[in-house]
């Protein structure tokens, strides 16, 4: 499919953006990202996640989880220990803790990718040691090593946009273009990636939903993902559940499916090919579909009216 530019959308308003490398080989999955969604499941082995509060915390319950995404058609499966929200610094081993045995029981039952939620090296490191192929970085690389230990992998990074110090509060967030600033930082993060040894086909990035934005900046951001997705790289768009959805439905937690499958399904549509989801069924459904409307996938049946 031709790329299109922000200012020249592909016919029927479609934005096709013009990735560098759309073939992937993660972990042990293909990806072609010029015509293919990835539903990348979450996975919160913590306490006080901001949706789930703990359900999944138990280590049998996290793999359990886990397993369960990967039978419900995710084709990623994204693991934390330590939430993004402002609080006390959780010791490494504790992090380690909780993080690494999932990878590791994930790994043994399914082929599909890995990826650990962390900012710290250390955890990275031990991470892909234990069978995860992707680090998702939500702090924008504000660990250098972390670089340096994904470079020496074969893992691909995330690269996210937030300006808070990890887990500090950010209070009052004032951007001035908020779409342009966005993707300022993220190519200087990506050029800061490049440096350190990680080859382009191994970079995603994540524009941050809510992090660090209020509602109002988080939806203009959405309106204009093009200017993110026109950097080359695959886009991944984490917004389910989060709170501009809450806010701009006035829904709480427990009712924003519907408002977080039309959230992905906008981003898809203006250039995301990675969607992170907390309902897998419905996610994959939704992704399946536009790719089915997209030309991208030929239905499962095709019997009606034949």
């Amino acid at each position: 499919m031709t790329c299109a530019s922000p200012e020249h959308p592909a016919p029927g308003g479609l934005f096709v953006p013009p990735i560098a490398v759309p073939l992937r080989t993660i972990g042990g999955r293909r990806f072609d990202f010029s015509r293919q969604i990835a539903v990348m499941a979450i996975i919160n082995r913590t306490p006080d996640s901001f949706y789930d509060r703990g359900r999944t915390f138990a280590l049998d319950r996290a793999v359990a989880a886990a397993v369960q995404a990967v039978l419900d058609g995710a084709d990623w499966v994204d693991i934390g220990g330590v939430p993004f929200a402002p609080g006390p610094e959780l010791p490494l081993a504790e992090e380690l803790r909780r993080v690494v045995p999932v990878v590791e029981a994930l790994a043994a039952e399914s082929d599909v990718v890995i990826s650990v939620d962390t900012f710290r090296s250390e955890v990275a490191e031990a991470a892909i040691a234990a069978g995860a192929s992707v680090i998702n970085d939500t702090t924008g690389i504000h660990d250098p090593r972390l670089a340096d230990v994904v470079a020496d992998s074969s893992a691909t990074l995330v690269i996210t946009h937030s300006r808070a110090e990890p887990r500090k509060p950010f209070p009052r967030p004032q951007y001035l273009d908020v779409a342009g600033e966005i993707a300022a930082f993220l190519s200087a993060r990506i050029d800061f990636a490049l440096s350190r040894g990680i080859p382009e086909e191994r970079l995603i990035v994540d524009p941050g939903h809510d992090l660090n934005k209020n509602t109002a900046q988080t939806l203009e951001l959405s309106r204009r993902l093009p200017e993110v997705a026109a950097l080359g790289f695959p886009v991944l768009a984490a917004m389910s559940n989060k709170d501009f959805i809450g806010e701009t439905l006035g829904r709480d937690k427990a009712d924003r499916l519907a408002g977080s499958l039309a959230a992905a399904s906008a981003s898809v549509l203006l250039g995301a090919r990675i969607v992170r989801m907390h309902d897998v069924v419905a996610s994959v459904d939704a992704m399946r579909m536009l790719e089915g409307i997209l030309g991208w996938r030929d239905p499962v049946h095709a019997v009606h009216n034949v």
